[in-house]
């Protein structure tokens, strides 16, 4: 057996917490019952990859089971690394009509001819997500395993969600997709973390939204000492609420965990004439974090704990679907100011 898979395969086990690799494996499905009954998962998992080893050398194996294997895991586990949304841009007549093997071929057959060493490995997953996972070579190399690109694309979508590629790899990535989807162009979309389900659930709006309406429904109100000041309480919070459902939705919200925005505007302050009247933008960067930005935004606004209606600086992340966003003054050329939404 060759090195590579070896050291594949132990690193995967490594990588697997102790109480998945067993249905990982039996998910795997390329243990027999014998086999599977062999392996004692009380064991060290150094003990348990030398089994697995064994198997691969009885069953002739090869590293692309190993790749199966690995494939399996991730998907069942999508939340780990960084991902980075795009979006498809100018589909041709026929492009809803791609099916998965057309596709397959496609993206193969033109990436292979963009790179001389690659290894592609193409699965569609029980949510019609299909999974791409490309090893890269090149002229001199063979295809590193150990550093493999996730693609996940939903036929008929034009998002793609895309982790581990370096900037040399992506207009290889892009140009592949181009073809295989029948599109013209493919951009950034500006969303980008760890959860690939919130950014996803985020882009595709896939959570529930809420939209305006003139008849809110009350909510129960604490008993005050005066009734008028008691219905003008109870009014102001059912008012605070539909607005923050209004600007991030309504029930559980995807789990976006960070929000930046770049500033590229004028410095503003009468008493500091240095930086005022500098031609220079003045640049900085915000960033907001939580487990949960868009809950955490939703509850601030709907308990006073900031102002209604919310600011389109905060409601255009679910609305655009990004996490990333630049803010410049309102000046000739393709800039906007600071208080509209931002690009």
């Amino acid at each position: 057996m060759e090195d590579p898979m070896k050291y594949l395969l132990r690193r995967l086990v490594r990588r697997i917490p102790a109480q998945l690799l067993k249905p990982t494996l039996e998910k795997w499905g390329r243990l027999t019952m014998a086999q599977k009954q062999t392996i004692d998962f009380t064991q060290s998992k150094w003990a348990i990859t030398d089994t697995l080893l064994a198997f691969c050398e009885e069953n002739g194996w090869t590293i692309k089971h190993i790749v199966e294997l690995e494939l399996t895991y991730v998907i069942d586990n999508p939340n780990q690394g960084l991902w980075h949304a795009f979006q498809l841009m100018d589909p041709e007549a026929d492009a809803q009509a791609v099916e998965l093997l057309q596709f397959k071929e496609q993206f193969k057959s033109h990436l292979s001819e963009l790179v001389r060493n690659v290894s592609v490995k193409i699965k569609k997953n029980t949510d019609e997500a299909v999974w791409i996972r490309i090893a890269w070579g090149d002229s001199f190399s063979r295809p590193n395993n150990l550093k493999p690109t996730y693609v996940v694309h939903y036929l008929q979508s034009c998002y793609v969600f895309v982790t581990r590629l370096t900037s040399k790899q992506k207009p290889l990535l892009s140009q592949a997709l181009i073809i295989a989807t029948r599109h013209q162009a493919i951009k950034d979309a500006h969303l980008s973390g760890p959860k690939l389900t919130a950014i996803r659930d985020l882009l595709m709006q896939q959570y529930e939204q809420v939209f305006p309406t003139n008849y809110p429904s009350r909510l129960p109100s604490q008993t005050h000492s005066h009734p008028h000041i008691e219905r003008e309480q109870a009014e102001a919070e059912v008012n605070r609420l539909q607005m923050a459902r209004e600007a991030f939705g309504g029930g559980n919200l995807p789990q976006l965990q960070s929000v930046v925005y770049k500033l590229e505007t004028k410095f503003r302050d009468p008493t500091n004439k240095t930086m005022t009247e500098q031609e220079r933008p003045f640049k900085c960067m915000v960033k907001f974090a939580s487990t949960n930005i868009l809950e955490s935004l939703r509850h601030c606004a709907s308990s006073g704990i900031a102002s209604t209606p919310v600011t389109l600086l905060l409601s255009s992340i679910p609305r655009k679907g990004r996490n990333y966003f630049v803010i410049t003054d309102n000046v000739p050329g393709p800039s906007s100011q600071p208080d509209q939404p931002p690009n």
